[in-house]
């Protein structure tokens, strides 16, 4: 079998090491408009006191910070004091189970969940930053030195509260929404939440499924919450009896097909469930309103991906690759309009568009890929591509090459609200140099290659979902790329 990825377990070695808040090297130049903050979250430590876990999911949650502001660029990295990791760095050992990992005497937290380690996607809201892990509340963190103000419950939910680590934010109000998923085997139940700008619980309710679903995210149109389920069921019978981990409980059923489940925003009801195959998505693109219809964008795999997370560090050694697919849906009838899907193509995630786009009408996304889908071996993600609908597919790729690996969701910073023009920010993990820098590209010429580089003072892991936050801007910053021929 061939080593895709040379130099990999490098990210996995030792726990990543905290970042001071400081100044960092800059190469190239930024452009005027960047001013703001973007966060990085993802697992960071995969071993204390001797217990090593197995899987990607596992680590202990770090964030890392670059400052955008007057003057040089700033830098911080910081783990997430969780319960769990207080708890086990005061022990000097792993006490939970983790998503992958068993191990004699773990445990789970109140006997019936995951101790979130606080490591899968961050938001900032209601002039907070949330960490989100896959399972319980958020964490509460200072926007800008990262240090843990504590566990966030929204004033009224609690530690039992079912709540995902993919919240969605709709940029013209300011809500938001997010879902939770409880598991029962008679009564399986999604949760929906809405939530004011200020962070307000303003609207609670519940849909029962049909089956155990595991799902990661969802999208947010105008009208509706939209959720793609696909048929990857958790038994919580193996992890409460026999202590086996999230990981060996889930069950692929393709037999059983996947739908698109269709929630009312406002009340909160099922609208439809309708049939969409027998793939599996991790994640959507976008959903938006067009008239009557309702149009729907993700990433189609032709099986689960977490079984690729597993095996730290020898990772997606047989992943397949992934399907563009834009739905256009008649929610009245409960039925598919039109199914465009573009060929099958390399093994992608974290599709990305404008934020302030959400919700509404977007050809153009950014995402990571792995260019040698298809052959066995170990991988891990080369590829920066942006996808465009009006011309059916890829049509503009930022390529590194081993031993540097694009280490976290991009990002997409528009010129001025609104506008095409901008730059997507990516985290490339050097594992020969032991190097994280964070490139900036401009959005619509990833090929040409970055235009600036923040090289941190040390190097940083491999990180999960990302986010940015813009601070307000003067005109006069609101200057176009560097290197860019204004077009007549």
């Amino acid at each position: 079998m061939i080593d895709f990825a040379p130099g990999l377990e490098a990210a996995f070695a030792a726990p990543t090491a905290e970042i001071a808040l400081g100044e960092i090297a800059l190469a190239g130049e930024l452009p005027a408009f960047l001013r703001g903050a973007l966060y990085l979250v993802g697992p960071a430590r995969f071993e204390r006191g001797g217990q090593r876990y197995r899987h990607w999911l596992d680590g202990d949650g770090m964030v890392a910070a670059l400052h955008f502001e007057d003057g040089a660029p700033r830098a911080v990295a910081r783990y997430v004091r969780t319960e769990k990791w207080v708890e086990e760095e005061a022990a000097g050992r792993a006490l939970y189970r983790t998503f992958g990992t068993a191990f004699p005497g773990d445990r789970l937290r109140r006997g019936r969940a995951l101790a979130s380690p606080a490591n899968v996607s961050v938001h900032p809201f209601a002039g907070r930053l949330l960490v989100f892990g896959e399972q319980g509340l958020p964490y509460d963190l200072d926007p800008v030195d990262l240090a843990t103000r504590g566990r966030f419950d929204f004033g009224c939910l609690n530690e039992a509260t079912p709540f995902s680590a993919h919240p969605a934010v709709d940029p013209e109000s300011g809500e938001l929404v997010n879902f939770g998923l409880s598991f029962a085997v008679d009564r399986p139940m999604l949760h929906l939440f809405r939530f004011d700008p200020s962070g307000d619980l303003t609207a609670r309710s519940r849909v029962e499924l049909g089956h155990p679903y595991s799902v990661h995210d969802f999208s947010l149109s105008q009208r509706y919450a939209v959720f793609a389920l696909s048929p990857y069921l958790l038994d919580v019978g193996p992890l409460f009896d026999s202590g086996a981990t999230v990981a060996e409980s889930l069950r692929w059923h393709p037999e059983l097909g996947a739908c698109l489940a269709l929630v009312d925003r406002l009340s909160g009801e099922l609208v439809a469930s309708i049939p969409i195959g027998h793939r599996y998505c991790l994640h959507q693109v976008n959903a938006f309103d067009d008239g009557g219809e309702l149009v729907v964008d993700f990433l189609e795999l032709e099986e689960p991906v977490y079984p690729d997370y597993d095996g730290l560090p020898d990772l997606f050694l047989d992943v397949r690759p992934a399907h563009v697919v834009r739905l256009r849906v008649d929610p009245g009838a409960g039925r598919i309009v039109e199914r465009r899907e573009s060929a099958a193509g390399l093994a992608a995630d974290f599709p990305v568009i404008d934020s302030q786009r959400a919700g509404g009408p977007c050809e153009t996304f950014w995402m990571l890929a792995i260019s040698r889908t298809g052959e066995s071996g170990r991988k891990f993600f080369d590829r920066l591509q942006r996808f465009d609908w009006r011309r059916g597919g890829v049509v503009d790729e930022y390529a590194a090459s081993p031993p540097r690996y694009l280490a976290g969701e991009p990002v997409f910073v528009p010129e001025s609200p609104g506008a095409e023009a901008g730059v997507v920010l990516c985290h490339e993990l050097d594992v020969a140099e032991r190097c994280s820098r964070f490139l900036v590209l401009d959005a619509f010429d990833l090929s040409r290659g970055p235009v600036a580089q923040l090289t941190m003072p040390s190097p940083l892991h491999l990180g999960f979902h990302a986010a940015y936050h813009a601070a307000t801007a003067s005109p006069a910053s609101r200057s176009r790329m560097p290197g860019r021929q204004e077009k007549s």
